[in-house]
């Protein structure tokens, strides 16, 4: 559908703009929301100024879906491993230290260079920027993440993950002794006032929901397992604090590191998804990593 036009005629009234467009472009949300402010999204002649706005019973909106710019992303030979492909998506186990995608200060060596080396199409509905990235990780994250390949499957994945029948888990070592065998944290999550680069609970935060289990108690640490209800940025990572275990290595958040570590023990190690084109549903899996598994190693278990 790039760069190709589309009119519709709002039969109710009370729709938001952003969910209207993304259902006659057959897009996601966020993508519709770019391409309204953009100015690409007119309602009854007008440039739409919110994505927001609510539509009234015979509103006509007019969708203008420019064709994607080509791409002036480096292609780099850098060694990554994928888990699987097939012509509409590929699961990549990312490694500790690599950006997912080019931003200020990272420019190359990231996930998106080695993609565009590695696969012979991305999908373009996230920008020049982000080809084929669905959802991210931190740098410091290590493991699993589906890249899309064509736009298709891009809102197919994306749309799993928004709905929450995409399940995503997490191992962490955790600093102290979690008492409780399992829970969920629940609460809203924002950036932190006091430091930009941090998110913090927060009244005006967006919803995160956490679901946590013990996996195995240590003297003085605990292995978490983690599975994410909804995806907010560093969620696991504040949400560990919040309960007053911050994840091993994670500066950030406040957790120690007496291992001489590069970043926190945080590791998506499941991936479950259902194939866009297909409808089988696919279980992937990736190993904790060496440096992971070697600290575990060092560590007197207890109970």
């Amino acid at each position: 559908m790039a760069g190709e036009e589309i009119k519709a005629v709002a039969e109710s009234g009370g729709t938001r703009l952003d969910v209207f467009v993304a259902e006659k472009a057959e897009c996601t949300r966020s993508h519709a929301k770019n391409l309204i402010e953009e100015g690409n999204v007119t309602v009854n002649g007008i440039k739409a100024a919110k994505s927001g706005a609510l539509l009234k019973a015979g509103d006509v909106v007019v969708i203008v879906n420019p064709a994607p710019k080509e791409l002036d992303l480096s292609p780099q030979d850098i060694p990554i491993e994928i888990v699987w492909q097939d012509e509409d998506f590929a699961v990549v186990n990312k490694p500790q230290g690599m950006v997912v995608h080019p931003a200020p200060g990272a420019y190359d060596n990231t996930l998106v260079n080695a993609l565009l080396f590695k696969l012979s199409s991305l999908s373009g509905i996230n920008g020049v920027a982000r080809p084929g990235i669905v959802h991210r990780l931190d740098k410091d994250t290590s493991g699993l993440l589906v890249v899309a390949k064509n736009d298709y499957a891009h809102i197919s994945l994306q749309k799993q993950i928004a709905e929450k029948s995409a399940k995503r888990y997490y191992y962490a070592l955790v600093d102290g002794v979690v008492q409780k065998d399992s829970g969920e944290i629940r609460n809203f999550l924002a950036r932190s006032t006091a430091d930009r680069k941090k998110y913090a609970v927060a009244k005006d935060g967006r919803l995160a929901i956490t679901l946590y289990k013990v996996v195995k108690r240590y003297s003085v640490y605990t292995l978490m397992e983690y599975e994410l209800k909804t995806g907010r940025t560093h969620q696991i990572r504040v949400h560990s604090r919040y309960i007053g275990h911050p994840v091993v290595g994670d500066r950030t958040y406040g957790g120690s590191d007496a291992f001489g570590l590069n970043g926190q023990l945080l590791h998506a190690y499941k991936l479950v998804l259902t194939h866009p084109r297909t409808g089988e549903e696919m279980t992937f899996t990736a190993p904790l990593p060496d440096y992971f598994q070697s600290v575990l190693d060092k560590l007197k278990p207890i109970g």
